[in-house]
């Protein structure tokens, strides 16, 4: 490494430090600007990411310093062992999307979880060294910086400062480190830094020496710093340890895929969302589509009969799902069919808003032939760039397993395929052909990154972890803005509900209206109150001016100048 590098790095850690105290900072849910934003899960994520903005940065640079710094201080999803999704929207009025979703080994099979009598292992699909695709993050991370201006030293540079010196966590997650300590401990064949025996406690500082040599073979090597050389190793031989199966050549050969954004209109507003294999981009047109003739507004925010029309909705798209989606690098799906007028008409066709639909009854349509631990940033910057992106190691902490002496975590992202068909995922989600496991293909995602124009410029810049109840959460979020006028704050912290086709149930945060609940329950559905749904990150763009809000669910950060 040159002198001048050298010098460069160490201004910058100085910088980070007199910008950014790891050791004591608070959460702020709401701010408003003129400049530029940043929303994430975690207050230090998103101060970095407006630190690099203030340096000269743009959203992409942004984008991928939050993303690393995540990594770093939000190890249950931020990372680099796993994978996303990017959705974005240049100066230049580009749509983009990129698809950096991890891959099955080249040595999975399609019946690789069923045990001698055909039984479905979802202990092996989601726990453990067996349960992990290939990583496709850091893959993403450059092929995301193209339409960055800093070099990727110096977005890289604070995730390695957090690292290598640590930051103190918070109360919520010392609960979720302390909860995992049992799975850490059955997973790992060497004790990961996220281990403390007698607990953790608020406030802790939680060092990371093996991750940040990681995080600096990244910035010394770049991309092949992580998939050859001595990390690509250090993966290999955790596969060894615990039986895994991502090899040298899994590795070396992973690419992000450049897809095509799918673009709708709404109304007079462009919904730009992600693409297969993603199913959230559909899922959004279609339950977009279904509701736009229907005057949902009339009904007003949280009634019972705009909540019945959603629940119908959103059972006829979760239904097409289930069916016909998977990744299009190995199977025809019907997108065009799936996502047209006429085809949307007639899945309402069979709508009844005095009584609740049945499952058994609705199914998916009629069609010839052609993660809950996920995490969200939203990037908005001073030139009109607006990056959305949701990445993921699917379940919680994903497979529970960190790489020895590389110090991240793995995903679980082999439970997102359909392991059997009829045998649900993790998430409840069931599957088909279409999505069944085969090497180098990518299994079906939730997550639903999202960006609205107005007038041709950005307006919302919107997404969410949740699993299967991504796509519902986008869906809520846009009617609350679009149609039921809700502020920016009361759009993201109102409370949700989801359906999802099978299981036949309406899930509902605490505080849902108990008026509407009982009117539900008086028309046959089936309701059950759950914990959080989500946690949004949403950034809105009106007359220049910038509001950003970060979900009261966590410790999700909003950022600005």
């Amino acid at each position: 490494m040159t002198y001048r590098i050298l010098v460069l790095l160490l201004l910058m850690t100085v910088q980070l430090h007199a910008q950014i105290n790891p050791y004591q900072y608070s959460i702020q849910k709401k701010v408003e600007c003129t400049n530029a934003a940043v929303v994430s899960a975690h207050p230090l994520a998103s101060k970095v990411g407006v630190q690099i903005m203030k340096q000269g940065g743009n959203a992409f640079d942004a984008a991928i310093a939050t993303q690393l710094a995540l990594a770093v201080v939000y190890p249950g999803a931020g990372n680099i062992g796993g994978g996303g999704f990017l959705v974005a929207y240049t100066d230049k009025g580009k749509s983009i999307a990129l698809d950096y979703r991890e891959k099955a080994p080249g040595a999975a099979g399609r019946d690789m979880y069923l045990d001698a009598n055909g039984n479905a292992q979802t202990n092996l699909s989601q726990n453990g060294h067996l349960a992990s695709g290939v990583p496709g993050t850091v893959a993403g991370l450059f092929t995301t910086h193209q339409y960055a201006k800093l070099p990727f030293k110096q977005l890289i540079q604070p995730a390695i400062e957090l690292a290598e010196k640590g930051f103190a966590i918070t109360e919520a997650e010392a609960k979720s480190l302390n909860a995992l300590f049992g799975q850490l401990v059955q997973y790992n064949t060497k004790a990961p830094a996220l281990i403390k025996y007698g607990g953790w406690k608020a406030g802790d500082t939680l060092v990371q020496k093996d991750l940040a040599n990681t995080l600096k073979r990244i910035r010394d090597f770049g991309q092949k710093g992580f998939y050859e050389g001595e990390t690509a190793r250090l993966i290999v031989a955790e596969m060894k340890r615990g039986g895994g199966i991502i090899s040298f050549a899994d590795l070396k050969n992973y690419k992000t895929a450049v897809r095509e954004a799918m673009l709708s209109n709404y109304k007079g507003y462009t919904i730009i969302g992600m693409p297969l294999v993603s199913s959230g981009g559909i899922l959004i047109q279609q339950m977009m589509g279904m509701i736009e003739t229907r005057n949902v507004a009339q009904y007003g925010f949280h009634s019972w009969q705009a909540v019945q029309l959603m629940v119908e909705i959103e059972r006829r798209a979760y239904a097409d799902r289930a069916e016909f989606l998977g990744d299009r690098d190995f199977v025809k799906v019907p997108v065009k069919t799936l996502t047209s007028p006429d085809y949307l008409r007639q899945r309402m066709a069979d709508y009844d808003m005095t009584k609740a639909g049945s499952s058994k009854v609705t199914t998916h349509g009629n069609v010839n032939p052609e993660s809950e631990e996920t995490t969200h940033l939203s990037v908005y910057d001073k030139w009109g760039n607006a990056v959305s992106v949701t990445t993921t190691l699917n379940g919680g902490y994903g497979s529970r397993t960190v790489v020895g002496g590389a110090g991240f975590l793995l995903n679980n992202e082999m439970d997102d395929f359909s392991i059997k068909p009829g045998v649900p995922n993790m998430y409840g989600a069931l599957g088909t052909e279409a999505n069944a496991i085969a090497p180098n293909k990518r299994m079906l995602s939730s997550m639903t990154p999202t960006i609205v124009l107005k007038d041709g410029k950005p307006y919302l810049v919107i997404g969410s972890p949740g699993g299967t109840t991504i796509p519902t959460q986008l869906y809520q979020m846009l009617l609350n803005v679009l149609e039921f006028n809700l502020s920016t704050e009361d759009a993201v912290w109102k409370p949700k509900f989801h359906h999802q086709w099978l299981p036949d149930v309406v899930y509902v945060e605490k505080g849902f209206p108990a008026d509407v609940i009982a009117k539900l329950k008086a028309m046959g559905y089936e309701i059950v109150e759950r914990g959080s749904i989500g946690r949004f990150e949403a950034i809105k763009i009106v007359n220049n001016k910038i509001e950003a809000v970060g979900d009261r669910r966590g410790d999700d950060h909003a950022e600005g100048y």
